[in-house]
């Protein structure tokens, strides 16, 4: 039995001729300790996906077990690290991270949930920053709060949807590196979604592309063999590195382009005849676009 199962899993959103149909048949299975990473285009499901695991949505069909247990809503044992940060602007970084405290150690006294809190800060280096708030900080400094905040709690299973794609380029290697480095210390499972392949070689242990929507499904898994710590720098230099990343980036190229050309359908536009200038006359008839 894996730690997290998604089995024959399957999403939609509206009804009837307004339904659309996001995720279909998924199938994942996840090991305790294991880091995973989903690889997929925008507008693929990827955060439908990461809501259902979180408990925030549920399936139409099928099940996601977290130790053998059907989900039923969000709870403590998963960390999530969202894209937006989600902290609150009037609070500093200690008061921040203190609400994910104060829930789930909500008997523990002033001075543990203290130490808690300036373990975790510490550990993604903003002990100089605890003080501030989030007004104050860069991009790259407000998601390690983020961080902070979900590992606080202590939780079962890390889940992050796409934490570093707002970031800059240093900045989100730099991060890269710490997430592991944290990750490395207790081996916590933890799920990373991204659209960035390289981000995938250089976290996570397999990579499973999830294929366009509607009715996305996961696509082959990767296996990533490299061993840790990996620098991107150094990797770069093994040709096994390009084999993989290719390999990855040909399979979404792939999917994507037999799926634009699917749903690829040619759109009428109303006839359009200017009668004077700032002024414009419809006609009664749909048609291509015409110049005059």
């Amino acid at each position: 039995m894996a730690f997290l199962e998604l089995n024959n899993v399957s999403k939609s959103y509206g009804t009837g001729k307004d339904k659309v149909d996001v995720l279909k048949n998924i199938n994942l299975h996840i090991e305790e300790g294991e880091f995973v990473a989903i690889v997929g285009f925008t507008g693929s499901g990827k955060t439908t996906l990461v809501n259902l695991i979180n408990g925030l949505l549920f399936p139409d069909s099928g099940e996601v077990l977290l130790n053998g247990k059907p989900i039923e809503g969000p709870g403590p044992d998963r960390g999530v690290v969202f894209q937006n940060y989600s902290l609150l602007p009037w609070l500093s970084v200690r008061d921040n991270v203190k609400l994910a405290i104060d829930e789930v150690y909500s008997k523990s006294s002033s001075k543990e949930k203290k130490e808690i809190i300036e373990k975790y800060v510490a550990m993604v280096n903003l002990s100089h920053a605890i003080d501030k708030k989030p007004g104050e900080l860069s991009g790259g400094m407000r998601q390690r709060v983020s961080v902070a905040r979900a590992l606080a709690m202590n939780p079962d299973m890390l889940v992050m949807d796409e934490p570093l794609s707002a970031l800059d380029a240093l900045t989100r290697g730099s991060l890269q590196e710490e997430i592991v480095k944290i990750w490395g210390e207790d081996k916590k499972t933890c799920l990373l979604i991204t659209n960035d392949v390289d981000e995938g070689i250089v976290m996570a242990d397999r990579i499973i592309p999830l294929n366009p929507g509607p009715n996305a499904t996961l696509g082959p898994e990767f296996k990533v063999g490299f061993e840790r710590p990996r620098v991107i720098t150094e990797i770069n230099k093994d040709p096994n590195y390009k084999l993989l990343r290719n390999k990855v980036i040909e399979y979404l190229i792939e999917v994507g382009s037999s799926r634009k050309q699917s749903t690829t359908k040619e759109i009428l536009l109303p006839d359009l005849k200017p009668i004077m200038p700032g002024r414009i006359q419809w006609g009664r008839k749909k048609q291509k676009v015409k110049y005059f």
